[in-house]
């Protein structure tokens, strides 16, 4: 039986949604995936794991700054301990500041977090491990990590808002490509900044190494600065 054209758009959206989500997992770093983990140890892993437990859980909102307005982020701690301690170091350095929404998917998504005004990405930590087998969903409203479909544990400083629910991103099985992408927090305040956000004028553009950039805004959507909230 032939697809229906409505079919045949989601299947490519989704092709392309992905896509998008892949050029934000992973960092400034070349060196592979594997030996960078490795080299991390799995002592130092559960060092990561006792401080994001004790260090972090008090930790509850982050204001993201924008140049279209203010988005209030609750995080989830106890479902995604490791993921909240890792973008919570990104913005203790300060990293996320004078970046963009560099990719915009209308009524679907719209992606931070690597890449700064200049479209140049910014050099990231190691990956973090991914827990989107926590429970918790890519409905509308919720933050999670981008990362590249083809590797589980390869989510650096890119995260992703959701403008509506996206079950095709939640964790399916334990294959690099069903594993989902983590979901950390939600939108407690400013989704209609996020939604107006979706709805800026784009087009399909280069970053400052040459590498694709589709669906960005024509006028950057800049990141001010993330600030905790206590």
């Amino acid at each position: 039986m032939a697809k229906s054209g409505s079919a045949r758009c989601s299947i490519g959206f989704l092709l392309v949604f992905v896509a998008a989500l892949a050029g934000c997992g992973r960092g400034g770093n070349d060196a592979p995936l594997e030996s960078r983990q490795a080299s991390v140890g799995d002592s130092d892993a559960t060092k990561s794991d006792d401080a994001a437990r004790d260090g972090r859980r008090a930790i509850s909102k982050v204001g993201i700054e924008t140049s279209m307005g203010t988005i209030v982020v609750e995080f989830n701690s106890q479902e995604a301990p490791l993921t909240v301690n890792n973008f919570l170091q990104y913005v203790d350095e300060g990293f996320y500041d004078g970046t963009i929404f560099h990719e915009i998917h209308e009524g679907s998504a719209v992606i931070a977090g690597t890449h700064t005004k200049d479209l140049e990405k910014k050099m990231s930590r190691v990956s973090v491990r991914n827990e989107a087998h926590n429970g918790l969903k890519n409905v509308r409203g919720a933050v999670a990590m981008a990362r590249d479909p083809g590797m589980i544990d390869s989510a650096t400083s890119g995260f992703f808002i959701n403008l509506t629910d996206n079950p095709h991103l939640d964790h399916q099985d334990d294959t690099p490509e069903g594993y989902g992408y983590c979901v950390f927090g939600k939108v407690v305040e400013g989704m209609d900044v996020a939604e107006r956000v979706g709805k800026v004028k784009t087009h399909d553009t280069q970053d400052k190494a040459g590498k694709p950039l589709d669906r960005s805004p024509v006028e950057p959507v800049v990141i001010r600065s993330i600030r905790v909230m206590r």
